[in-house]
């Protein structure tokens, strides 16, 4: 059975291939509706315990990802099951990490990567991909080692 968002749910966002994958802030309340089934979380520290199943990313506020390749790597792992599951990416407040993470998803599912930051701030949230190193990183992610 294939699980996935309202596409016209808080936070989620439409890849061009059709894919729905929400974004949010865990320091926010959990939004109305269903629970995700798999999620990407994008923290300086362990996430907090959940009922489903969790990838975590070590990522500091404001900085990029400690490890780009685990990066890639769970980032393809919440592409691929989104195509069947509800997939959720989250960092602390829902701009900066899962902003970027969101835009590398988007040249994942075919957007030009120099594109990517625009589509995410249109599609998800103005603020999305707040530092200048993380809009290089989304630009330079088609060039990272490939998993």
């Amino acid at each position: 059975m294939t699980h996935t968002w309202q596409p016209s749910a808080p936070g989620v966002l439409r890849l061009p291939s059709g894919r729905l994958v929400r974004g949010r802030g865990l320091r926010h309340p959990f939004p109305e509706g269903p629970e995700p089934d798999f999620a990407l979380y994008l923290l300086g520290g362990e996430p907090p315990p959940v009922t489903w199943e969790v990838r975590w990313v070590r990522w500091r506020d404001f900085w990029l990802p400690s490890d780009h390749i685990a990066f890639r790597a769970a980032l393809q792992e919440a592409w691929q099951r989104s195509e069947t599951a509800r997939v959720e990416i989250a960092c602390g407040g829902g701009n900066g990490r899962t902003g970027t993470a969101l835009a590398c998803l988007a040249v994942l599912d075919g957007v030009p990567a120099h594109d990517a930051v625009g589509y995410v701030r249109k599609h998800y949230r103005p603020r999305a991909v707040e530092t200048p190193w993380q809009r290089r990183f989304v630009t330079r992610f088609p060039d990272t080692a490939a998993v």
